[in-house]
């Protein structure tokens, strides 16, 4: 059975901007490409620094896909899966994410999945 778990207003997360919040004990970035409630989320660690930094990336449009570039060493992951586009190795966790009466949930078996 899915639970959501409520991380923030959507009003909270500006078009174009990402922020972190905590899910559980996971840091968790979203994203908010435009001025709509479309809200993607992925981990907020960036793996090829081992910093808590990609909520505070750039996202862009690459060959008809939203991505965000690491503020540090501006590696690309892929907003709807994670995918790194320099080296999918080095991909991140995905969640499942949704905004429900103007607050964006987050599907708590989502983040199970990807921590066992």
């Amino acid at each position: 059975m899915n639970q959501w778990l409520t991380l923030c207003s959507v009003d909270q997360i500006l078009p174009a901007c990402g922020v972190c919040a905590l899910a559980g004990d996971q840091q968790v970035a979203l994203f908010r490409p435009y001025a709509d409630e479309q809200i993607f989320a992925l981990s907020n660690i960036d793996p090829f620094a081992q910093a808590s930094v990609l909520s505070r990336g750039i996202i862009a449009e690459h060959q008809g896909e939203l991505w965000v570039a690491s503020p540090l060493k501006k590696q690309h992951f892929r907003l709807t899966d994670g995918v790194c586009m320099e080296d999918e190795q080095y991909s991140v966790p995905a969640y499942e994410v949704r905004v429900q009466n103007g607050n964006v949930e987050i599907n708590t078996a989502s983040l199970r999945s990807v921590t066992g």
